[in-house]
């Protein structure tokens, strides 16, 4: 004789599964589902030891904190030291989305926007270096690098929530520690001045980086034709004219010099760059993002 389930049970249990379920944002679902397309050996740059035991002692990077010199090794020498250890070996990683108003575009518009491939990536490339035991975070005050899955979600709420009102973004890189690595996802429209001297000042930390430039695909191939009003997202610059397609040369030699400052920004900070469209799939990018960050370790 088959005894039956309780119908009871089972309808309290797939209730209580859906209500865990709702609790994950949208956006970790579909960073989940697109990491899990991605087959990658775990990323962590332990070695030896467990937690927080001793590995090597190494010398004191500019910036550091002073609380991690070991000062009974550092008085054996001219130099300072620090105990470096296998939690230090799994270095911080961070993150930085831009949010501006530019990178709400999203080209025709069957697509989707710059801002929302860049929190996918962004979130994506998170779930991966935290299943290799990596402590990933955003740039900013509002999710620093830690381990584990709980992160994973204030990373991607945090996202989630994330909106600018400048016409154009610039990291916030005062808080990426000393020796960590950072990735950089924006279209890199902005000042290219500012963007300069905050690689440069990570680059001097001994901080390594990857920048991918996020683009719509009208953005590289120009397509207008005849009268067009061209006005950016946030409303604040507009242009109108007759002959679009008599632009198209001008535009994209000035794009063209855009991505080549930008390679040799990256090139001079020992980084990595390239360029990503939203028409393209996102697993070639986020592949690109590992595989960076993995030349850059």
């Amino acid at each position: 004789m088959t005894q039956r389930p309780d119908s009871g049970a089972a309808l309290q249990l797939r209730r209580a599964a859906e209500a865990q379920a709702s609790v994950l944002p949208p956006l970790l679902v579909a960073a989940e589902q697109l990491a899990a397309t991605v087959q990658l050996g775990a990323h962590g740059r332990r070695r030896v030891g467990v937690g927080e035991e001793f590995w090597q002692y190494r010398p004191v990077q500019h910036g550091e904190d002073a609380r991690f010199i070991d000062w009974r090794r550092s008085a054996r020498s001219d130099a300072q030291y620090t105990r470096e250890r296998e939690w230090q070996l799994a270095q911080s990683v961070y993150l930085w989305a831009d949010d501006a108003a530019s990178m709400q575009f999203a080209g025709d518009g069957n697509g989707p926007t710059k801002a929302e491939r860049a929190r996918l990536l962004a979130l994506a490339l998170a779930v991966l270096m935290t299943r290799g035991g990596e402590r990933v975070g955003l740039s900013g005050p509002l999710a620093p690098p830690r381990p584990g899955r709980a992160q994973l979600l204030t990373i991607a709420q945090v996202l989630a929530g994330a909106s600018s009102e400048a016409e154009l973004g610039a990291p916030e890189v005062a808080g990426i520690s000393a020796q960590s690595r950072a990735v950089f996802l924006s279209d890199f429209f902005g000042d290219l001045d500012h963007l300069r001297a905050s690689v440069g000042a990570l680059a001097d930390r001994g901080v390594q980086g990857v920048m991918l430039q996020v683009l719509a695909p009208e953005e590289e191939d120009f397509p207008f034709q005849g009268r067009t009003i061209f006005e950016s997202v946030g409303g604040t610059l507009r242009h109108e004219t007759r002959k679009a397609a008599d632009l198209r040369a001008r535009y994209l030699d000035r794009l063209a010099a855009r991505r080549e400052a930008l390679a040799h920004l990256a090139q001079t900070a020992g980084w990595q760059f390239s360029t990503h469209h939203t028409g393209s799939p996102a697993q070639g990018a986020l592949l690109w993002l590992h595989a960076a960050l993995g030349r850059g370790a």
